[in-house]
Protein backbone atom coordinates (compact mmCIF):
# COMPACT_ATOMS: atom_id res chain seq x y z
CA UNK A 1 0.00 0.00 0.00
CA UNK A 2 1.22 3.35 -0.52
CA UNK A 3 2.37 5.99 2.12
CA UNK A 4 1.04 8.53 0.37
CA UNK A 5 -2.52 9.44 1.75
CA UNK A 6 -5.42 10.95 -0.72
CA UNK A 7 -8.29 12.49 0.06
CA UNK A 8 -11.28 11.25 -2.37
CA UNK A 9 -14.15 13.13 -2.18
CA UNK A 10 -18.10 11.86 -2.67
CA UNK A 11 -19.96 15.31 -3.68
CA UNK A 12 -23.56 14.15 -3.15
CA UNK A 13 -24.77 10.69 -3.59
CA UNK A 14 -28.41 8.63 -2.35
CA UNK A 15 -26.72 4.97 -1.96
CA UNK A 16 -27.19 3.53 1.46
CA UNK A 17 -24.01 2.04 2.06
CA UNK A 18 -20.28 3.19 -0.03
CA UNK A 19 -18.71 0.11 1.51
CA UNK A 20 -18.19 -0.82 -1.87
CA UNK A 21 -15.94 2.39 -2.73
CA UNK A 22 -14.08 1.64 0.23
CA UNK A 23 -13.48 -1.89 -0.45
CA UNK A 24 -12.38 -0.69 -4.15
CA UNK A 25 -9.97 2.43 -2.61
CA UNK A 26 -8.56 0.00 0.14
CA UNK A 27 -5.56 -0.52 -2.67
CA UNK A 28 -4.59 2.92 -1.61
CA UNK A 29 -4.17 5.07 1.18
CA UNK A 30 -7.21 6.42 1.29
CA UNK A 31 -9.34 9.21 3.38
CA UNK A 32 -13.22 8.77 2.06
CA UNK A 33 -15.32 11.63 2.78
CA UNK A 34 -19.03 12.02 1.96
CA UNK A 35 -21.06 15.42 1.75
CA UNK A 36 -24.37 15.86 0.56
CA UNK A 37 -23.09 19.51 -1.47
CA UNK A 38 -25.29 21.23 -3.88
CA UNK A 39 -24.04 24.61 -3.91
CA UNK A 40 -20.65 26.35 -5.49
CA UNK A 41 -19.97 27.66 -1.97
CA UNK A 42 -20.39 23.90 -0.16
CA UNK A 43 -18.39 22.29 -3.10
CA UNK A 44 -15.40 24.76 -3.43
CA UNK A 45 -14.97 24.09 0.41
CA UNK A 46 -15.04 20.67 0.73
CA UNK A 47 -13.82 19.54 -2.21
CA UNK A 48 -10.40 22.34 -3.00
CA UNK A 49 -8.03 20.07 -1.07
CA UNK A 50 -9.13 16.83 -2.52
CA UNK A 51 -6.95 14.76 -4.73
CA UNK A 52 -10.25 12.98 -6.11
CA UNK A 53 -14.36 13.48 -6.13
CA UNK A 54 -17.25 10.90 -6.79
CA UNK A 55 -20.37 13.16 -7.75
CA UNK A 56 -23.88 12.01 -8.56
CA UNK A 57 -25.98 15.14 -9.14
CA UNK A 58 -24.26 18.28 -7.54
CA UNK A 59 -23.60 20.75 -10.86
CA UNK A 60 -19.31 21.05 -10.94
CA UNK A 61 -19.10 24.63 -12.89
CA UNK A 62 -16.41 26.23 -14.03
CA UNK A 63 -16.40 28.49 -11.13
CA UNK A 64 -15.84 25.08 -9.04
CA UNK A 65 -13.03 23.59 -10.97
CA UNK A 66 -10.93 26.96 -10.60
CA UNK A 67 -10.48 26.51 -6.81
CA UNK A 68 -10.05 22.78 -7.50
CA UNK A 69 -6.17 22.87 -7.81
CA UNK A 70 -5.33 19.08 -6.18
CA UNK A 71 -7.85 17.23 -7.84
CA UNK A 72 -6.74 14.98 -10.71
CA UNK A 73 -10.50 13.73 -11.68
CA UNK A 74 -14.42 13.73 -11.41
CA UNK A 75 -15.62 10.64 -11.46
CA UNK A 76 -19.65 10.62 -11.72
CA UNK A 77 -21.96 8.24 -10.94
CA UNK A 78 -23.81 7.58 -14.13
CA UNK A 79 -23.81 7.47 -17.88
CA UNK A 80 -24.44 11.37 -18.27
CA UNK A 81 -21.72 14.35 -17.68
CA UNK A 82 -23.73 17.07 -18.37
CA UNK A 83 -23.65 18.32 -14.67
CA UNK A 84 -19.96 19.04 -14.92
CA UNK A 85 -18.19 21.46 -17.42
CA UNK A 86 -16.21 19.23 -19.39
CA UNK A 87 -14.34 22.06 -21.05
CA UNK A 88 -13.18 23.68 -17.67
CA UNK A 89 -11.95 20.36 -16.23
CA UNK A 90 -10.36 19.86 -19.69
CA UNK A 91 -8.67 23.39 -19.29
CA UNK A 92 -7.54 22.29 -15.72
CA UNK A 93 -6.01 19.01 -16.75
CA UNK A 94 -8.91 17.21 -14.57
CA UNK A 95 -10.04 13.76 -15.77
CA UNK A 96 -14.12 13.73 -16.15
CA UNK A 97 -14.76 9.69 -15.88
CA UNK A 98 -18.79 8.43 -16.34
CA UNK A 99 -20.00 4.68 -15.86
CA UNK A 100 -21.14 2.87 -18.35
CA UNK A 101 -22.79 0.14 -17.14
CA UNK A 102 -25.45 -2.30 -18.60
CA UNK A 103 -28.63 -0.32 -19.47
CA UNK A 104 -30.70 -2.99 -19.70
CA UNK A 105 -32.74 -0.91 -16.80
CA UNK A 106 -33.53 1.94 -18.48
CA UNK A 107 -34.68 -0.24 -21.68
CA UNK A 108 -37.42 -2.07 -19.67
CA UNK A 109 -38.43 1.09 -17.89
CA UNK A 110 -39.23 2.73 -21.19
CA UNK A 111 -41.07 0.09 -22.35
CA UNK A 112 -43.01 -0.14 -18.96
CA UNK A 113 -44.22 3.30 -19.47
CA UNK A 114 -45.06 2.76 -23.04
CA UNK A 115 -47.48 -0.09 -22.10
CA UNK A 116 -48.33 1.66 -18.71
CA UNK A 117 -49.86 4.93 -21.44
CA UNK A 118 -51.12 2.30 -24.03
CA UNK A 119 -52.88 0.48 -21.85
CA UNK A 120 -53.70 3.34 -19.10
CA UNK A 121 -52.85 1.18 -16.56
CA UNK A 122 -52.35 3.91 -13.92
CA UNK A 123 -55.36 5.47 -14.19
CA UNK A 124 -57.57 2.75 -14.25
CA UNK A 125 -55.80 1.87 -11.29
CA UNK A 126 -56.38 5.03 -9.78
CA UNK A 127 -60.26 4.28 -11.06
CA UNK A 128 -60.50 0.96 -9.43
CA UNK A 129 -59.32 2.18 -6.00
CA UNK A 130 -62.36 4.59 -6.16
CA UNK A 131 -64.20 1.34 -6.50
CA UNK A 132 -65.19 2.39 -10.08
CA UNK A 133 -65.35 -1.12 -11.69
CA UNK A 134 -66.49 0.00 -15.21
CA UNK A 135 -63.69 -0.59 -17.77
CA UNK A 136 -65.78 1.40 -20.44
CA UNK A 137 -64.17 4.68 -18.50
CA UNK A 138 -61.02 4.20 -20.41
CA UNK A 139 -62.22 3.73 -24.14
CA UNK A 140 -60.30 4.27 -26.24
CA UNK A 141 -57.62 1.79 -25.72
CA UNK A 142 -56.04 0.15 -28.85
CA UNK A 143 -53.69 -2.63 -29.37
CA UNK A 144 -49.55 -2.01 -29.68
CA UNK A 145 -49.37 -4.27 -31.78
CA UNK A 146 -49.39 -2.75 -35.57
CA UNK A 147 -48.50 0.61 -33.83
CA UNK A 148 -45.57 2.70 -35.26
CA UNK A 149 -42.74 3.34 -32.69
CA UNK A 150 -40.09 5.85 -33.29
CA UNK A 151 -37.01 6.38 -31.16
CA UNK A 152 -34.83 8.89 -31.72
CA UNK A 153 -31.44 8.03 -31.01
CA UNK A 154 -29.81 4.67 -31.77
CA UNK A 155 -27.30 4.43 -29.32
CA UNK A 156 -26.74 1.85 -26.32
CA UNK A 157 -30.41 2.33 -24.77
CA UNK A 158 -31.95 2.80 -28.37
CA UNK A 159 -30.64 -0.40 -29.36
CA UNK A 160 -32.02 -2.30 -26.32
CA UNK A 161 -35.39 -0.66 -26.52
CA UNK A 162 -36.08 -1.57 -30.27
CA UNK A 163 -34.74 -4.98 -29.71
CA UNK A 164 -37.45 -5.27 -26.80
CA UNK A 165 -40.12 -3.20 -28.74
CA UNK A 166 -39.88 -5.63 -32.00
CA UNK A 167 -41.12 -8.45 -30.12
CA UNK A 168 -44.43 -6.78 -29.94
CA UNK A 169 -44.96 -6.68 -33.64
CA UNK A 170 -44.84 -2.86 -34.27
CA UNK A 171 -43.53 -0.58 -36.95
CA UNK A 172 -40.47 0.58 -35.95
CA UNK A 173 -38.89 3.57 -37.34
CA UNK A 174 -35.88 5.50 -36.26
CA UNK A 175 -33.33 8.46 -36.54
CA UNK A 176 -30.03 8.97 -35.58
CA UNK A 177 -27.37 10.85 -37.54
CA UNK A 178 -24.32 9.28 -36.59
CA UNK A 179 -25.26 5.76 -36.53
CA UNK A 180 -24.86 3.83 -39.78
CA UNK A 181 -26.75 2.23 -42.03
CA UNK A 182 -26.29 -0.99 -40.92
CA UNK A 183 -27.42 -0.04 -37.49
CA UNK A 184 -30.80 0.14 -38.50
CA UNK A 185 -31.42 -3.11 -40.32
CA UNK A 186 -29.64 -4.86 -37.95
CA UNK A 187 -32.57 -3.47 -35.07
CA UNK A 188 -35.19 -3.48 -38.24
CA UNK A 189 -35.93 -0.23 -37.74
CA UNK A 190 -36.41 1.84 -40.92
CA UNK A 191 -34.20 5.15 -41.00
CA UNK A 192 -36.16 8.08 -41.33
CA UNK A 193 -35.88 12.17 -41.20
CA UNK A 194 -36.90 13.53 -37.30
CA UNK A 195 -39.86 15.25 -39.00
CA UNK A 196 -41.43 11.70 -40.27
CA UNK A 197 -40.38 10.11 -37.26
CA UNK A 198 -42.92 12.33 -35.36
CA UNK A 199 -45.56 12.63 -38.32
CA UNK A 200 -45.67 8.65 -38.64
CA UNK A 201 -45.00 7.37 -34.75
CA UNK A 202 -47.63 6.57 -32.35
CA UNK A 203 -45.27 6.42 -29.75
CA UNK A 204 -41.91 8.50 -29.66
CA UNK A 205 -39.10 7.67 -26.86
CA UNK A 206 -36.28 9.62 -27.01
CA UNK A 207 -32.81 8.23 -26.06
CA UNK A 208 -30.31 10.90 -26.63
CA UNK A 209 -27.66 12.67 -24.46
CA UNK A 210 -27.87 16.19 -23.66
CA UNK A 211 -26.00 18.90 -25.51
CA UNK A 212 -26.29 22.02 -27.09
CA UNK A 213 -27.66 20.47 -30.49
CA UNK A 214 -30.26 18.36 -28.48
CA UNK A 215 -31.59 20.67 -25.58
CA UNK A 216 -34.93 21.60 -25.91
CA UNK A 217 -35.51 19.09 -29.09
CA UNK A 218 -38.72 18.43 -28.68
CA UNK A 219 -40.92 21.84 -28.49
CA UNK A 220 -43.71 23.47 -29.53
CA UNK A 221 -42.53 22.69 -33.31
CA UNK A 222 -42.10 19.00 -32.86
CA UNK A 223 -44.74 18.31 -30.73
CA UNK A 224 -47.38 20.06 -33.01
CA UNK A 225 -46.40 17.43 -36.01
CA UNK A 226 -47.40 14.73 -33.30
CA UNK A 227 -50.38 12.95 -34.27
CA UNK A 228 -53.31 13.79 -31.13
CA UNK A 229 -53.27 9.96 -30.47
CA UNK A 230 -49.19 9.51 -29.54
CA UNK A 231 -47.67 9.48 -26.97
CA UNK A 232 -44.08 10.75 -25.86
CA UNK A 233 -41.49 8.73 -23.36
CA UNK A 234 -38.72 10.01 -22.20
CA UNK A 235 -36.00 8.71 -20.07
CA UNK A 236 -32.91 10.44 -21.06
CA UNK A 237 -32.13 13.74 -20.00
CA UNK A 238 -34.96 16.39 -18.92
CA UNK A 239 -33.88 19.25 -21.14
CA UNK A 240 -34.48 17.27 -24.43
CA UNK A 241 -37.92 18.06 -23.58
CA UNK A 242 -39.31 21.97 -23.43
CA UNK A 243 -41.66 21.06 -20.41
CA UNK A 244 -43.62 24.04 -20.80
CA UNK A 245 -44.90 23.02 -24.43
CA UNK A 246 -45.23 19.78 -23.00
CA UNK A 247 -47.94 21.14 -20.64
CA UNK A 248 -49.56 22.59 -23.18
CA UNK A 249 -49.79 19.59 -25.66
CA UNK A 250 -50.87 17.50 -22.54
CA UNK A 251 -53.50 19.33 -21.50
CA UNK A 252 -55.27 20.74 -24.80
CA UNK A 253 -55.15 16.95 -26.05
CA UNK A 254 -52.61 17.81 -28.99
CA UNK A 255 -50.85 14.75 -27.90
CA UNK A 256 -52.37 11.64 -25.32
CA UNK A 257 -49.79 10.92 -22.99
CA UNK A 258 -46.41 10.93 -22.00
CA UNK A 259 -44.13 8.98 -19.59
CA UNK A 260 -41.36 11.12 -18.01
CA UNK A 261 -38.65 9.82 -15.75
CA UNK A 262 -36.57 12.91 -16.19
CA UNK A 263 -37.41 16.77 -15.58
CA UNK A 264 -35.84 19.99 -16.10
CA UNK A 265 -35.54 20.42 -12.54
CA UNK A 266 -35.21 17.38 -10.56
CA UNK A 267 -36.38 16.77 -7.71
CA UNK A 268 -39.91 17.87 -8.91
CA UNK A 269 -41.17 20.95 -7.42
CA UNK A 270 -44.84 21.33 -5.95
CA UNK A 271 -45.47 23.87 -8.39
CA UNK A 272 -44.61 21.95 -11.50
CA UNK A 273 -48.10 22.12 -13.69
CA UNK A 274 -47.51 18.45 -14.98
CA UNK A 275 -48.51 17.12 -11.31
CA UNK A 276 -52.08 18.28 -12.33
CA UNK A 277 -52.33 16.32 -15.64
CA UNK A 278 -53.89 12.72 -15.39
CA UNK A 279 -51.94 12.08 -18.99
CA UNK A 280 -49.08 12.22 -17.67
CA UNK A 281 -46.61 9.51 -16.01
CA UNK A 282 -43.94 10.88 -14.09
CA UNK A 283 -41.27 8.40 -12.46
CA UNK A 284 -38.18 9.80 -10.44
CA UNK A 285 -35.41 9.38 -12.60
CA UNK A 286 -35.25 5.59 -11.36
CA UNK A 287 -35.02 4.30 -15.03
CA UNK A 288 -31.52 3.23 -14.16
CA UNK A 289 -32.62 1.79 -11.01
CA UNK A 290 -32.11 -1.99 -10.02
CA UNK A 291 -29.69 -3.44 -7.09
CA UNK A 292 -27.45 -4.96 -9.73
CA UNK A 293 -27.19 -1.27 -11.51
CA UNK A 294 -26.56 0.59 -8.29
CA UNK A 295 -23.25 -1.93 -7.20
CA UNK A 296 -21.59 -1.94 -10.55
CA UNK A 297 -22.11 2.10 -10.82
CA UNK A 298 -20.47 2.39 -7.44
CA UNK A 299 -17.61 0.57 -8.23
CA UNK A 300 -16.59 1.43 -11.42
CA UNK A 301 -16.98 4.73 -10.58
CA UNK A 302 -14.47 4.10 -7.88
CA UNK A 303 -11.85 2.21 -10.06
CA UNK A 304 -11.85 4.87 -12.40
CA UNK A 305 -10.72 7.21 -9.26
CA UNK A 306 -8.25 4.02 -8.47
CA UNK A 307 -6.61 4.13 -12.11
CA UNK A 308 -6.26 7.63 -11.60
CA UNK A 309 -4.55 7.45 -8.34
CA UNK A 310 -2.39 4.84 -9.30
CA UNK A 311 -0.93 7.09 -11.93
CA UNK A 312 -2.96 5.53 -15.11
CA UNK A 313 -5.21 6.86 -17.44
CA UNK A 314 -8.71 6.03 -16.27
CA UNK A 315 -10.97 3.79 -18.68
CA UNK A 316 -14.20 5.60 -19.12
CA UNK A 317 -12.52 8.81 -19.78
CA UNK A 318 -15.18 11.47 -21.05
CA UNK A 319 -12.53 14.30 -22.09
CA UNK A 320 -9.77 12.52 -23.84
CA UNK A 321 -8.78 16.24 -24.80
CA UNK A 322 -7.32 16.31 -21.64
CA UNK A 323 -4.60 14.15 -22.45
CA UNK A 324 -2.98 16.53 -24.95
CA UNK A 325 -2.80 18.78 -21.99
CA UNK A 326 -1.17 16.39 -19.61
Amino acid sequence: MSSKKFKVIITDAEYQSFDIEKKVLSKLNVELIKFQCRTEVDLIKNCKDADAVLNQYAKITPRVIEKLDNVKIIARYGIGVDNVDLGAATKKGIFVTNVVYDICDVADHTITLMLALTRKLFFVDKSVKKLEWNWKKFHPITRIKGKTVGIIGLGRVGREVAKRINGFDVNLLACDPYISADVFKTYNAKKVEHDTLLRESDIVTLHVPLTDETRYMVSINQLSKMKKTSILINCARGGIVDEKALYKALKEKEIAGAGLDVLEQEPIRKDNPLLNLDNVIITPHMGWYSENAVEEVQRIAAEQVLQCLQGGIPINLVNKEVLKKL
